[in-house]
């Protein structure tokens, strides 16, 4: 189980989704992802190498893996105040999660919240790519 009061990848996305309801527009949602960003744990300079960056966001963004198969954990950060948002989502979801749980959650919080309509084509696509590596460290973690 994970450190945090979440139980599973599905508890925190429908968490998620309870949050941005208290939002009327996306001004404020915008700021509150800005906010999310703003509390992502601090990253260490070394860790932002080639081998841990992810390609195909048009920001800068580092995906770094840790743990085994039975509790993986994700340590992330972007260059956008944004983006580092969507990484914060993204890691409440996946990080601290078996790999199996990473590989089988969908990441359903992306509609029920509107960001596949509110996000940048850019963004979106960068999103897509965090989540294709995110879920490939878990595959990879699996064999």
């Amino acid at each position: 189980m994970t450190t945090t009061a979440t139980t599973s990848a599905d508890e925190a996305q429908r968490e998620i989704a309870e949050e941005f309801a208290f939002f009327g527009d996306w001004t404020e949602r915008y700021q509150y992802l800005i906010d999310l960003g703003k509390q992502l744990p601090p990253f260490p300079e070394e860790w932002k190498t080639e081998d841990y960056r992810v390609h195909g966001c048009q920001s800068m963004v580092w995906l770094v893996p840790g743990g085994n198969a039975a509790s993986m954990h994700f340590d992330a950060i972007s260059d956008s105040a944004i983006v580092s948002g969507l990484i914060a989502l993204v890691l409440r979801v996946y990080s601290d999660r078996s790999a199996q749980e990473i590989v089988d959650t969908e990441p359903a919080f992306i509609g029920t919240i509107g960001l596949a309509k509110h996000l940048s084509p850019t963004r979106s696509n960068g999103l897509a790519a965090m989540l294709a590596q995110l879920k490939r460290y878990a595959a990879q973690a699996l064999k």
